[in-house]
Parts: C-alpha cells; sequence; structure tokens
C-alpha cells in the first residue's frame, strides 16, 4: 500500500520490527530473530504507535496480543516491506544487467548463431526483455546511430566512428544453381567452373559487405562475370525461382540450407577459393552505458567467439 498513508516520520525498519513481533507475539524472540535487545526493539515499538497515534499491541508481563488496528497495521506493513524488497531487487539486477531490454538487429541468414545467444542469455538473465527484427547489415549501422536496436549482428562495413564492434565468425560463401546442372553434384566449386554463368546479385543496399566481396572474389580470379542484380535473396522464393529458372547463379552466405523458401530444384555447394568468407560482426553504440547491454554482450562473447568458419550452410 502507498506509504503516504502513514506518517511521514515512520521509519522503514520500525515496520519491519512491529511485523517480526506480531508475527511471533513475543517481544524476546522477535529480538532474537533480529538480533536487537529486547528493550530496545520495545522502545522502537512504542515510537512507532506515537508516531502514527494508535496502539497496535496490547502486552503486559504474560502475553502481547495484536488489537485490531495492529492486525490491519500488520497487512499494509508487510505490503510496504514485500513492495521495497522487490524494488531493491529490480534495482540491484538492473545493476547487474540482469533487468531490463535489449533490442537486436539480425541480418539475414544469421538467426540460428542469434539465437543460441539469445536462448543462453534468457536463462542466465530471464528478467531482460529481448526484442529481435530483421535489418539487413547495411541498414543497421543507422538503426544503431538511431537508437531504435541496441546490438545489431551484421556483416561489413561497421561505421567505426559512432559504433564498436567486435569479430564473431567468418561465413564461408556458398554457389546456389540448379539441382540439374552437373556442378551441381561437385563437394566443392572454383569460380572458373561457373564463369559462364550469369551471376545474380542481390542489391549492394542489401549487404555493401557480401556484393563487394563477391566481386572481387571474382576479380581476384580474373574473371568479369555477367552481373543481373535483383532485389530477393537466393533463399527467398524468389530468388529461388530465378534459379531454378536458369536465370542463373547465386553467391551467397549464411546458414541457409534450411530455410524453407530453398526448394528442392536448388543445390547449394561451397566456394573453394582462397579467401572466400566474410566477417559477422556484433555492433553497439560507443560508451553504451545501459548495463543490460552490456551484460548481453558478455553472452554474445561467450556464445560465439570463437564460432567455425561455416561450410556447406551449416551452423
Amino acid at each position: 500500500m502507498p506509504i503516504r498513508h502513514y506518517n511521514r516520520d515512520v521509519e522503514f525498519r520500525q515496520l519491519r520490527y512491529f511485523i517480526a513481533v506480531a508475527e511471533v507475539l513475543s517481544f524476546t524472540r522477535a529480538g532474537q530473530k533480529l538480533h536487537i535487545a529486547q528493550p530496545a526493539l520495545s522502545r522502537q515499538i512504542r515510537q512507532l504507535e506515537e508516531e502514527i497515534g494508535v496502539q497496535l499491541l496490547l502486552r503486559d508481563r504474560r502475553r502481547v496480543e495484536l488489537t485490531d488496528a495492529g492486525r490491519a497495521f500488520l497487512k499494509e506493513a508487510r505490503a510496504v516491506v514485500d513492495q521495497a524488497s522487490h524494488a531493491l531487487d529490480v534495482v540491484r539486477r538492473t545493476a547487474r544487467g540482469e533487468y531490463g531490454m535489449v533490442r537486436i538487429g539480425i541480418a539475414s541468414g544469421l538467426s540460428s548463431q542469434v539465437n543460441r545467444v539469445l536462448t543462453e542469455h534468457a536463462k542466465r538473465c530471464p528478467g531482460v526483455e529481448l526484442q529481435c527484427r530483421d535489418i539487413l547489415s547495411t541498414l543497421q549501422n543507422e538503426a544503431l546511430r538511431e537508437r531504435s536496436i541496441d546490438v545489431g549482428f551484421l556483416r561489413p562495413p561497421v561505421d567505426s566512428s559512432h559504433l564498436q564492434s567486435e569479430l564473431l565468425f567468418k561465413e564461408q560463401f556458398l554457389v546456389f544453381l540448379k539441382k540439374s546442372n552437373p556442378l551441381a553434384k561437385r563437394r566443392k566449386l572454383r569460380l572458373k567452373q561457373i564463369a559462364h554463368e550469369p551471376l545474380l546479385l542481390n542489391k549492394p543496399s542489401v549487404s555493401t559487405g557480401v556484393y563487394d566481396k563477391a566481386l572481387d572474389l571474382y576479380k581476384r580470379a580474373g574473371i568479369t562475370p555477367t552481373v543481373i542484380h535483383t532485389d530477393t535473396a537466393p533463399y527467398e522464393e524468389a530468388g529461388t525461382v530465378l534459379v531454378t529458372s536458369g536465370k542463373g547463379i547465386y553467391l551467397g552466405v549464411g546458414a541457409v540450407l534450411g530455410h524453407p523458401e530453398l526448394g528442392s530444384g536448388v543445390a547449394v555447394v561451397p566456394l573453394d577459393e582462397p579467401d572466400a568468407t566474410i566477417e559477422v560482426h556484433a555492433a553497439w553504440r560507443k560508451n553504451e552505458k545501459s548495463q543490460a547491454v552490456l551484460a548481453f554482450l558478455n553472452s554474445v562473447r561467450r556464445v560465439l567467439k570463437g564460432f567455425p568458419v561455416m561450410a556447406k550452410g551449416k551452423p
């Protein structure tokens, strides 16, 4: 109950003292429980009664009893003490990062790895609300700067002037091609084997890092691909149709083999080229003060740091 019902001079400890006496109806036993001398405890209860102007306890040499007012006050005092204890617990948990909210941005193909972090963090900090959104890597820098998310899981580039980031792991590039293509049976593919295939690429606005790295791999191999820009990812339904209809092949990354839209007509084969990987980072604002965010980042490090390079789309 709101504390305004009581005199403003009533102390929190006096409520605890009164509850202890009222529960055992003995100043001696209550004093032992509270580790306070019986005369001092009696004096505190008398002061409480004087402050509120009501007798709470009837006492003589043989017994202690609650008055009607005392019974009503006991119920109210317990509510106040319980609420105060809850408030203190929330404050302490918040200071340890165990209470609050963390808003998370997840780039395409990273959900399985991020889910491992969420599961671990929920066990460690069940009082933290975790909100997740699918956000393209290229857009996460702005989302972090504008404070619409607190932590981003993304591929480069990362705005190092405003954000901090840590490398979590590297993903292997994969080739998406028709299952009827003879090359689909290979365990791995070199770029020279697929150089004649039109290259389907998501526009750089989706993921600048993946776009630039894919073209760089071709450049290093001395190949100039025929590029067809698309608005869809290889594991989305429209992207699957482009591949199965023979429009071209995709180079992509991410844990996509189990994606529901990746139909039976598409094969995924690892790309066997030097440095055919791309980094995945966790990013957050510089000088982050939220203990909930910092505690979540500790869970990220615990679960994902040193995560092995993904092969064949397996998490």
